[in-house]
């Protein structure tokens, strides 16, 4: 293995879709994805021995394991992390967790190509709420990740500067109606481990392997859980 070329196995698990690469660098060797929402726990060991099937690759072959760390799902991101953990333990490997935000920031504008705007990727929360923070052309963080409610008024003030900016992700699409500037553009980007290999190769190289044993994706909140108001016997 040439270290600029690792074997990876891509789990991208932080939305309602979860999908599964195989890359040699920024290479994708193969891909699986599922349409199914939240069967993560159902479908994503299948996703995988599908991906490695195809190449006929055992996962003893593999120079890591890297997964989207979030902000996302609750759940989904526990089932992606849990089973990328589960591999790495039991096959010594490293453990590369990956910036959601920042891997669908550089995926827009690998395909957008705008040096000069703003990207904002957003995963999308309840309603009217969505993670999400802003980041340079070259994938420099510009603001800490948030939790944000969007209305009409949002990002005014990065308007008014007359600073583009491009938004993408599973929660941009349902801005699209309250973000009327003509400075808001939006991109069909979406998470998908398809766009995970550049990052993860990028970890993999500075060797910035997680701890197994404590590592936790980024939830971000808690879930959102509610209590049963049938009444007990």
């Amino acid at each position: 293995m040439q270290e600029s070329s690792p074997l990876i196995l891509n789990i991208e698990s932080a939305t309602d879709i979860c999908s599964v690469s195989l890359s040699r660098g920024t290479e994708i060797l193969s891909f699986r994805e599922t349409q199914e929402t939240f069967a993560h726990s159902k479908v994503l060991t299948l996703l995988i021995e599908d991906c490695l099937g195809e190449k006929n690759i055992q996962l003893k072959d593999l120079d890591a394991v890297a997964v989207s760390r979030g902000p996302g799902s609750y759940t989904s991101l526990r089932v992606g992390s849990s089973v990328a953990k589960g591999i790495c333990y039991a096959l010594d490997k490293p453990l590369l967790a990956l910036d959601t935000l920042k891997s669908l920031a550089l995926a827009t504008y690998a395909i957008e190509g705008d040096a000069d705007a703003i990207y904002a990727p957003m995963i999308d929360a309840r309603r009217m709420e969505c993670y999400t923070a802003h980041f340079s052309a070259s994938g420099d963080r510009l603001t800490d990740t948030a939790a944000e409610v969007i209305t009409e008024n949002s990002y005014s003030n990065i308007f008014k500067s007359e600073k583009k900016i491009i938004f993408c992700g599973s929660g941009a699409e349902k801005c699209r109606s309250v973000l009327l500037s003509p400075l808001a553009f939006f991109s069909p980007i979406v998470c998908s481990a398809m766009y995970l290999p550049p990052l993860a190769v990028q970890t993999f190289v500075e060797k910035r392997f997680e701890d197994i044993a404590y590592f936790e994706p980024e939830y971000f909140k808690a879930p959102n859980i509610t209590k049963s108001k049938k009444k007990l016997l």
